[in-house]
């Protein structure tokens, strides 16, 4: 079960955006990151440190020696949890629902900006994943497939080899899984 502390911090939006970018991109300077976000110095920086406290990224070394400029990466690659993981806090529970609807919000703004640019010749040749299915399961059943779907997408990652030649966009993958009715 995820810290609260850690899905409050991911699910504000710039800490979010910040988040994602280093998961892409790696180790980025601070300056770097700014200017991708069209976002001031300062502000970055004070996301960055939220992220540093939830345990989300972490300070990395200058790859020139340099310790005049601040570099970041991601100190790890997702998040598995649930809302109803903090049943036993009012407050907790709260917070989480509320991170759990700005996640829902953002994935489906992601989708929404996917579907307007379909048309884009850049992205031609990609065609969104649609995956989906009904099955039984109880809730530590459910626990455990949240954390194999994650480990899957992080051997896939890793099988991976950005350095092939092949032409690459970023893309963003997301599950839900919930009880329902046919």
């Amino acid at each position: 079960m995820e810290d609260i502390s850690v899905i409050t911090a991911v699910h504000h939006p710039l800490r979010r955006r910040i988040y994602d970018y280093l998961l892409l991109y790696g180790t980025s300077q601070v300056t770097t990151l700014a200017r991708s976000l069209g976002s001031q110095v300062g502000s970055i920086s004070h996301h960055l440190r939220m992220l540093e406290r939830a345990g989300l990224v972490e300070r990395d070394q200058d790859p020139s020696g340099d310790r005049r400029t601040s570099w970041w990466k991601p100190a790890r690659r997702g998040l598995t949890w649930s809302a109803e993981d903090f049943a036993d806090s009012p407050a907790d529970a709260l917070l989480a629902r509320e991170a759990q609807r700005q996640g829902i919000r953002m994935q489906i703004e992601r989708l929404q900006r996917w579907q307007r640019r379909h048309d884009d010749p850049a992205y031609a040749a990609y065609d969104a994943s649609n995956t989906e299915t009904t099955a039984w399961a109880s809730p530590d059943e459910l626990r455990d497939l949240s954390a194999r779907l994650l480990r899957t997408m992080e051997e896939w990652r890793a099988s991976v080899d950005l350095e092939d030649g092949q032409e690459r966009t970023p893309i963003f993958f997301f599950a839900h899984a919930f009880p329902t009715t046919p």
